[in-house]
């Protein structure tokens, strides 16, 4: 089972799942994961290939969703769930294709399509420093900085570097080689009738227009809402407004 991370107690409450994205990891999401844990138990998971979790080498969305559904299996059937970026097509996943185990659906800055870029350059950037000729997190960081002039993603990628194994915490190799599949999306025909809010960043440009139609056949109950000013990582960039939107939907009635 992904490694999972447990915090606040047991509730009336279906626990709350947060699934990160792409590079992230459970830790990305501590004081979100503590500041809505007040009204239930937050489950933050490392997805598999990344952080504590097992290193496979496939890397699908129905495996991922499988993943997931594992988790909630555990923590008593069913589970409210958010989901960013890759997290987010794995938590669709998971409620078109597991549709009993998902109560509400926050599904952060991602559409249920493929897209055109590629993160590859990051992981070739990550590859191309040794870990185990390092002493300190900021010789990393100016080694990323040859091939990744943004200062926030490479603080980013840099928590996933493990300087007292030496190691990143990070199967390279597998998420290069399945990229296509983490960019794409797998053509799921479903329809998920559950409550779920696609909240997006405002100046983020992952949920065009287009995506909507889309986003309707597959989860008739969506609603859509933007964060103003928000990137794509719109947790991190506007975690109060984040937490609030996310708390409100997850709280309201009907």
């Amino acid at each position: 089972m992904l490694n999972t991370v447990l915090t606040g107690d047991r509730s009336d409450r279906p626990p709350l799942l947060i699934a990160h994205g792409l590079f992230g990891s459970a830790r990305n999401w501590g004081v979100i994961a503590k500041r809505l844990s007040d009204t239930r138990q937050v489950l933050t998971v490392d997805m598999r290939n990344h952080g504590l979790s097992s290193w496979e080498q496939a890397h699908d969305y129905p495996g991922l969703a499988n993943d997931l559904a594992e988790v909630i299996d555990a923590h008593g059937g069913m589970a409210d769930v958010v989901g960013h970026s890759m997290g987010g097509k794995a938590a669709m996943a998971l409620a078109l294709t597991h549709p009993g185990l998902v109560n509400r659906l926050v599904v952060a800055d991602i559409a249920p399509v493929a897209y055109s870029h590629s993160q590859a350059h990051l992981i070739h950037a990550m590859r191309a420093i040794d870990p185990t000729a390092l002493t300190k997190r900021s010789d990393a960081d100016a080694e990323l900085a040859a091939e990744i002039p943004d200062p926030a993603t490479r603080a980013f990628l840099l928590q996933s570097l493990d300087l007292k194994e030496q190691r990143w915490r990070l199967n390279l190799d597998a998420l290069e080689a399945e990229m296509d599949k983490i960019t794409g999306w797998p053509g799921i025909e479903a329809e998920a009738g559950n409550p779920t809010l696609f909240l997006s960043g405002g100046a983020s440009d992952y949920v065009q227009p287009q995506a909507r139609e889309t986003i309707k056949r597959l989860f008739p109950a969506a609603r859509l809402a933007r964060i103003p000013q928000a990137g794509h990582w719109l947790h991190a960039e506007k975690p109060r407004e984040f937490e609030a939107a996310v708390r409100a939907y997850l709280d309201a009635q009907g």
